[in-house]
């Protein structure tokens, strides 16, 4: 019998638009596939050193861009389907191989050879002429090997690869332990316990349980949708305080405790920033940001707590106030109980009730208004495509089109929880965009992932706005993936510097108060009916509610990042470690047993170590950025054709400061931002963080 050939051992070329194969590829795959891809990796760089000829751009740094082709066809299906498809193999084959890339890439940073002749191309630059494009290329090259050790010598060579092997198998495991220990829990509840929860809420764990065999209960997850709806709605205090502490609780005890793991990251991560010769991790992390210097970022965060401080006293006074005259005692709040109260609160101000809302955003319908809304914008258009293969049934696969018919790429959508995928709402890739050494236009295969509230046996798919939010975001993510417009893959779509790559997503959740947004999809999905216009008023006009408390919640995640990333010594006692890192924006007591970094995986599973400030830096932008787009109009093309010009198309290759100065004719303001959330109406003419010259 002859073995079929490994899908991954060449292009993909069996599926329309040369999509991956998921209807061909088995797990048996992946570890070969992994191993070829290093070796040819290495064989790559072994003719790039060996090469008789001078370095020159095209024979090393371009040479070099494309070495790990082979490697990256695999792990661009590996890495998002361990987020999104995982199971107890995929977890396994990724410690086991971790090490593997970790020495492989350290091999490559290290290598004396590659190194003197990326040097050589770098100290020469003045000769090559090089466009924009080529000089980030070569800059992004040169820094990445300096920033990776190149300029060690010795023993340093041999600690430094020691530490990052390291660092990778932890971060790797930190992630599996989020997923493992979250699919863990389950909360049962009988009848008596559901008082306050919406019909939703009640169908979706009834038919949990009916999953598992047990009629006539109720099944509850700590699943994000889940999780929220309970915090929200549920009557009962004494179970939403258990909630509370099962979900901050996560991952600090047991089998799958964070606690030693994330400790020792941050600590590795300090020992590799002292060998690199910066003070601490924060300083080699943000060195390579808008931001630049921890200071920078220190700056934005203060003085965004400075302006919400006190409109987060005076909500929270309204907040207990109300609280207490509708319970006919004293409340003192617990975190346990905001979204509780702030939920009653909103609907008493403004008739605000998301329940109400959910039928007029049915997910279909809601895919027409996100996707629509590009088409107003961009002139890009969106086609099911049901022959490109899907790696499972919940995920759809749309060709999309731009505005003069060409094709521009593949979206994939994949909405709902299920246990083999992380919590959470994420953008990933399955295929970059670039152009190949011998001219072929590759166009980019994109995911946004989610975990939507699921259809029930009664009732489809019914979005809160808060889910319809989430969705405008990532997909923000995904049109920065698909109008990219650049020659190298590693300089395409959100291969941008990490306080800049939020801008395109943040953006986009701007449209959800928008009632000419609105008026395009929203219908209630039995009726058909449009929805009314004072529920769009509704929205709009309780947009700002709560938005102090929301932002003291960032800036919150942003302190204890910069503090664990700041470190200059090993941390004893987490849980204490976090309370002194967020006392300035505290909202409540602190709470025992709660820790926010052990299931941070952003920060200690992801690539915002030192960047979690960057949502905040980048919200700046996306507020002035559409305050721009108001004064024009909210769907004016030629504004538009400037944002996806400048913004959406460029990628990394020029420096973002300068992109968006383009786009905007100036630098950004916070004043935007604070005349968006309610705080200031009128402009400061300060801006929270200078942008570079």
């Amino acid at each position: 019998m002859i073995q079929a050939q490994n899908p991954f051992f060449q292009e993909f070329n069996t599926a329309p638009h040369g999509a991956a194969p998921f209807d061909k590829i088995t797990f048996a795959d992946y570890e070969p596939a992994i191993d070829r891809g290093i070796r040819l990796g290495l064989e790559a760089v072994d003719a790039i050193v060996n090469n008789p000829e001078a370095p020159t751009f095209e024979n090393t740094i371009v040479a070099l861009e494309h070495a790990d082709t082979d490697l990256n066809r695999v792990l661009m299906v590996f890495d998002p389907l361990l987020s999104a498809l995982s199971d107890d193999n995929m977890m396994e084959l990724s410690m086991k191989i971790t090490p593997r890339l970790s020495d492989y890439s350290t091999s490559i940073s290290l290598n004396e050879g590659l190194w003197k002749r990326v040097k050589a191309v770098y100290d020469n630059r003045a000769d090559y002429n090089l466009a924009k494009e080529d000089s980030m290329l070569l800059k992004r090259t040169y820094d990445s090997f300096v920033r990776n050790g190149a300029l060690l010598e010795g023993k340093d060579r041999e600690t430094y690869s020691q530490l990052s092997s390291r660092l990778s198998e932890l971060t790797t495991l930190f992630g599996q332990n989020v997923l493992k220990e979250m699919n863990t829990y389950e909360i049962w509840l009988g009848a008596d316990d559901l008082a306050g929860l919406p019909e939703s809420s009640v169908e979706a764990a009834a038919l949990a349980a009916r999953e598992k065999g047990r009629d006539g209960e109720y099944l509850f997850t700590l699943a994000q949708p889940v999780y929220m709806a309970f915090m929200k709605y549920s009557d009962r205090r004494d179970l939403r305080e258990k909630m509370y502490r099962l979900y901050t609780g996560r991952n600090i005890k047991g089998d799958y405790n964070n606690l030693p793991i994330m400790k020792e990251i941050a600590e590795t991560r300090m020992k590799i920033a002292n060998l690199l010769g910066y003070p601490t991790y924060a300083h080699y992390a943000l060195e390579k940001t808008m931001a630049k210097t921890p200071d920078k970022v220190y700056e934005l965060l203060n003085s965004l707590r400075d302006a919400y401080l006190p409109a987060q006293k005076a909500e929270f006074k309204e907040l207990a106030d109300y609280a207490s005259s509708i319970e006919g005692k004293t409340i003192d709040l617990k975190p346990w109980d905001y979204s509780y109260y702030a939920n009653k609160l909103k609907n008493a101000k403004y008739a605000y009730d998301e329940e109400k809302l959910r039928p007029y955003f049915e997910l279909n319908n809601v895919i027409d208004g996100v996707f629509g809304l590009a088409t107003r914008l961009y002139g890009v258009t969106f086609k099911k495509n049901p022959e490109i293969p899907v790696y499972h049934p919940d995920v759809t696969a749309f060709d999309v089109i731009d505005n003069d018919g060409s094709f521009l790429g593949v979206i994939y959508t994949d909405f709902f929880p299920r246990e083999s995928k992380r919590p959470g709402a994420w953008m990933t890739e399955f295929k970059s965009e670039e152009i190949t050494p011998d001219g072929k236009v590759i166009r980019p295969h994109v995911s946004i992932v989610m975990n939507f509230t699921k259809p029930t046996g009664s009732k489809p798919s019914l979005l809160t706005p808060y889910e319809v939010e989430t969705f405008l975001h990532e997909f923000g993510h995904g049109l920065h993936g698909l109008l990219a417009n650049t020659k190298y893959a590693s300089l395409s779509g959100t291969n941008v510097l990490r306080d800049f790559v939020e801008l395109p997503s943040q953006f986009n959740e701007n449209y959800l108060t928008e009632k000419e947004f609105l008026d395009g999809f929203a219908r209630h999905y039995e009726t058909g009916e449009a929805i009314p216009s004072e529920l769009v008023s509704q929205i709009i006009s309780s947009s700002q509610f709560g938005a102090a408390y929301a932002c003291l919640r960032q800036l919150n995640f942003g302190l204890i990042d910069m503090a664990w990333h700041s470190i200059t010594a090993p941390v004893n006692d987490p849980e204490k470690f976090e309370q002194e890192a967020g006392a300035s924006v505290a909202m409540f007591d602190p709470i025992a047993g709660s820790v926010t970094g052990s299931t941070f995986s952003h920060i200690f599973a992801g690539g915002y170590a030192a960047g979690y400030y960057s949502y905040k830096w980048a919200e700046v932008l996306d507020a002035d950025a559409f305050a721009h787009f108001k004064e024009n109009g909210i769907f004016d093309r030629k504004t538009a054709e400037s944002f996806r010009q400048n913004i959406l198309s460029r990628g990394g290759t020029e420096n973002p400061d300068e992109l968006y100065r383009r786009f905007r004719g100036k630098d950004a303001s916070i004043d935007a931002l604070l005349q968006r959330d309610g705080i200031s109406q009128k402009p400061s003419g300060k801006l929270p963080v200078p942008m570079d010259k």
